[in-house]
């Protein structure tokens, strides 16, 4: 006999807790296997998991002092690294499918990291989660990118899975030392 079927039923707060549990791991292996999509240039496959209504944005960061954290990062609709809809991501994909984005011939080789995954807010079909990001890229015989970071996502329910509704991407650096940023983050 199974143990879970010798186990009682899960009442009042352990129900909630093992709901939560497993919204957490279903998030995460989403977040994995995103990354997963993206290190290996399966970008048509990522675009699958992006929502059509999606909000793609990277502020600039600034040094500032304390009594200027409020001004850290550039606000929205202010100049940023990446301000993208879909119609942009698809577009970036399509150049690198294409191979006529030069900065990525040859192509870069990627790996993203995704950590310390914090689940903010359950509304609806939204997930609302803080992560940590490190994306590591190598090109050419000796060109080495590292960002490193925080990203707020929003996951919208999709079928089984989710879709990417939002990522807001907040860089540790305040100045970008690679030659280009043409990788998805």
């Amino acid at each position: 006999m199974d143990t879970l079927e010798r186990s009682p039923p899960l009442a009042g707060a352990d129900s909630l807790l093992l709901q939560r549990v497993l919204l957490q791991h279903e998030v995460e292996q989403f977040l994995y296997a995103e990354a997963a999509l993206l290190d290996a240039r399966r970008y048509r496959d990522w675009l699958e998991l992006v929502a059509e209504d999606v909000e793609y944005w990277m502020p600039l960061r600034r040094t500032v002092t304390n009594a200027d954290i409020d001004r850290e990062f550039t606000k929205p609709g202010e100049v940023a690294y990446f301000d993208d809809d879909y119609a942009f991501l698809q577009m970036r994909v399509k150049k690198l499918e294409a191979g006529s984005a030069w900065s990525e011939d040859p192509p870069s080789r990627s790996r993203h990291f995704v950590s310390n995954v914090r689940i903010l807010d359950v509304a609806d079909d939204e997930v609302t989660l803080e992560a940590c990001f490190h994306l590591y890229r190598t090109r050419l015989e000796r060109d080495v990118d590292s960002w490193i970071g925080r990203r707020v996502d929003v996951l919208r329910r999709h079928g089984d899975s989710f879709q990417l509704a939002k990522r807001h991407l907040f860089l540790d650096q305040t100045v970008i030392q690679s030659t280009n940023m043409s990788t998805i983050f």
